[in-house]
């Protein structure tokens, strides 16, 4: 059974940084796409940056591009988001979830639907 557990949410003004943290576990295939996702009140998720665990392959949507990084560690089996430039915009709360079987983008690209496995959650609040 997969398990997902972000960590590094909280509270940021404006212009701030923070780093969310993703432990994986349980996944039988080698290869896998993990996603952050966000929602804000009112808002419809967002798929805001995957990476493929094999290859670390990227995608950033639009609205983060330029500020945030996400990254690997395939020892510890943790992604991470590297959140630069924070704008009240961002305040969400950030999950990241599993598409076992899938790449992050090109050939094999999971789509949005493919991410079947959640964590919890994180609250990301960007205030002055």
């Amino acid at each position: 059974q997969v398990q997902l557990v972000e960590s590094g949410g909280g509270l940021v003004q404006p212009g701030g940084s923070l780093r969310l943290s993703c432990a994986a576990s349980g996944f039988t295939l080698n290869y896998y796409s993990i996603g952050w996702f966000r929602q804000a009140p009112g808002k419809e998720r967002e798929r805001v940056s995957c990476i493929s665990i094999t290859d670390g392959t990227t995608y950033y949507a639009r609205s983060v591009q330029g500020r945030f990084t996400i990254s690997r560690d395939k020892i510890k089996k943790t992604v991470y988001l590297e959140m630069n430039s924070l704008q009240p915009e961002d305040t969400a709360v950030y999950y990241c979830a599993g598409a076992e079987g899938y790449y992050c983008s090109g050939s094999g690209a999971a789509l949005d639907g493919d991410y079947d496995s959640w964590g919890q959650g994180t609250q990301v609040t960007v205030s002055s």
